[in-house]
């Protein structure tokens, strides 16, 4: 879902004013955002006990070793139990049940999704595993974008999709030519 003055498929970029310890440097993307709401997948923060394979066994998906090295991420505080697969959208690995996001990534969260992670046969060209989502009501991002809380950019595979999640922050921060020793919590105003 989106639209002129609408962010999906755009990332969010924590500032020091985001006023929640749980966003602090967080970098999240924007699956959807409408009027009525929003909704994101924090893209850099590991959940250092959980890794993909571990938790495709739990559904006795097995993976191959190349699959191996991909970390579960945290993907917000929302429904911290429910799964969703960002993934790039270049051939049909859930069967048709996918939200399209700008661009050609998708977001998909049925069982054939964490199949196609699986390494085993065709699946997306890239994808992420997270956990959870970030949400917002009717005009609370609008509004904590206004407080300077949040930085949007637009994004790109590599910052998306590779596994140095914890440089993440740093790297979406110089997509905009930002260095971090100069960000402050207040907010300009002219």
């Amino acid at each position: 879902m989106s639209g002129p003055g609408f962010l999906a498929g755009q990332l969010l970029i924590a500032m020091p004013a985001i006023g929640d310890e749980r966003f602090s440097r967080s970098v999240i993307f924007v699956c959807a955002h409408d009027e009525t709401h929003a909704m994101g997948l924090v893209i850099n923060c590991p959940m250092e006990a959980l890794q993909i394979p571990d938790l495709l066994r739990q559904f006795d998906i097995g993976c191959t070793p190349a699959v191996a090295k991909g970390q579960v991420l945290l993907g917000g505080p929302v429904e911290p139990n429910r799964g969703f697969v960002l993934h790039t959208h270049d051939d049909q690995v859930t069967g048709g049940i996918s939200l399209l996001i700008e661009g050609d990534l998708a977001i998909s969260t049925t069982r054939d999704a964490l199949e196609s992670l699986s390494g085993k046969g065709s699946g997306p060209r890239r994808a992420l595993l997270a956990l959870g989502y970030a949400g917002w009501g009717s005009g609370q991002l609008e509004r904590e974008i206004c407080e300077n809380a949040w930085l949007t950019c637009p994004p790109n595979e590599d910052l998306l999709f590779d596994l140095d999640y914890h440089s993440k922050w740093t790297r979406a921060l110089a997509r905009l030519g930002v260095e971090p020793g100069f960000l402050t919590a207040e907010a300009g105003h002219a």
